[in-house]
């Protein structure tokens, strides 16, 4: 039998049994980025200025060369919610003037007729298979729903490889389609309805990024993602933010809308766990951010939840699950953002006399160190225990584990 336990709570003088408790889930402080309000895209909530700008865009449309397109398989003047949606979408991004708005519009639709982007998800662009999980790829949700897609160029440090990918302009366009493609896969993603999820996260990561020579893909990807894309991200997080980052984003800036800007969350080196845990639960973070996520886990349904803790500078923390019985085999993973500290994980029989078994000796675990996944099979009913010593380090850490239990399917 296959027991997926939800996670428990525990702290220094609490252990969890094998039936979690949920007084841990009501003293997690889930933290939320308060500094840009998302729209809700109800009409009724809108300002009259916005309905009536709202109307004369669908009015103007419909006598323009434009007024019969869809986009994203939306009519934009099917009369329903969705093309709503995606018309505010546009007149948000020009400040609800209609003429502007209009002629953003425009634009977009011709250069989605162009670039043929409707069907995009279904072209085979097999030339980029290697980049595909590691530059950008769609990867679970935020903790309000939205689908996250990350972003990370630091393998194009590598001289071979930028060639490859950036080494010509045909190369570039080439590039640019596949990650239009991501994209589109994300919005596909999207409800595009009032009170729903129309909205993703962008999680960039800027560590080993060449600056100089990514200088003219980034500020052409910007500039197409900004011009056909509007209010599509909800928030854009930047980790391993390098300390040279001012620098860049002097570059690309005059490039984004205050809006747009508004969006953005920094993250400095060393702190992409922290800041993670801040908008996505830890079983959707990939492992290399301080998560759970694995790219096969998705063969495996849905992700398991997991706890949430946090290890203070100093602290020395043991999870001790109990009521495990003989014969059960236990799988559990862990792990704690930049590690940098030691773990061990024991299994502690309930009979008098018996002798704890070590599972996993102490070991230093590195900043760089994925998530631990282990399993161990019981000999007799007991619990385990595991540490994580951060005595060492002045530094509070965010970490999450969550487990299952495989009862046995004999007599003990």
């Amino acid at each position: 039998m296959d027991s997926a336990l939800s996670p428990s709570p525990f702290d220094h003088t609490k252990t969890p049994n094998a039936e979690p408790k949920k007084s841990f889930m009501s003293s997690l402080i889930t933290l939320r980025s308060n500094h840009f309000k998302e729209d809700t895209y109800f009409v009724s909530e809108l300002k009259p200025s916005e309905q009536k700008a709202l109307q004369e865009l669908k009015d103007k449309l419909s006598s323009s060369s434009f007024g019969a397109s869809s986009m994203w398989g939306v009519p934009l003047l099917g009369g329903d919610d969705r093309a709503d949606v995606i018309l505010l979408k546009f007149l948000r991004a020009r400040d609800f003037k209609v003429g502007d708005s209009l002629r953003m519009l425009e634009k977009c639709l011709e250069w989605r007729e162009e670039f043929k982007a409707e069907k995009l998800t279904e072209e085979d662009l097999g030339g980029f298979k290697d980049l595909e999980g590691k530059v950008a790829y769609m990867r679970g949700y935020d903790k309000e729903g939205h689908p996250v897609c990350y972003n990370a160029y630091g393998v194009f440090k590598e001289r071979e490889m930028y060639e490859r990918v950036f080494g010509d302009e045909e190369k570039l366009k080439s590039f640019l389609r596949w990650r239009v493609q991501v994209l589109e896969r994300g919005v596909k993603m999207l409800h595009f309805k009032p009170g729903g999820v129309n909205s993703m996260i962008q999680v960039t990561d800027l560590k080993d990024m060449p600056k100089r020579e990514l200088r003219v893909a980034s500020n052409q990807i910007l500039s197409l993602f900004q011009d056909n894309y509007p209010e599509m991200v909800a928030t854009k997080i930047f980790i391993n933010v390098p300390w040279y980052f001012s620098v860049i984003y002097s570059m690309f800036s005059p490039f984004l809308t205050h809006r747009t800007k508004s969006k953005f969350v920094m993250s400095k080196e060393g702190n992409a766990a922290e800041t993670l845990y801040k908008f996505i639960r830890p079983e959707d973070i990939p492992v290399q951010y301080g998560g759970l996520s694995r790219p096969t886990d998705s063969q495996n349904g849905p992700p398991k939840p997991a706890s949430e803790f946090s290890i203070k500078g100093g602290e020395k923390v043991n999870i001790q699950i109990e009521g495990i019985e003989g014969g059960a085999t236990i799988t559990w993973d862990i792990v704690v953002g930049g590690w940098d500290l030691e773990y061990t994980a024991e299994f502690v029989p309930n009979a008098e006399g018996s002798y704890a078994i070590v599972v996993e000796k102490p070991r230093k675990m590195k900043a760089s160190d994925e998530a631990v996944c282990n399993s161990f099979t019981t000999g007799e009913a007991g619990k385990l225990i595991l540490s994580v010593d951060n005595t060492l380090s002045r530094k509070k850490k965010v970490a999450a584990y969550r487990y299952t239990v495989r009862k046995s399917t004999t007599a003990v």
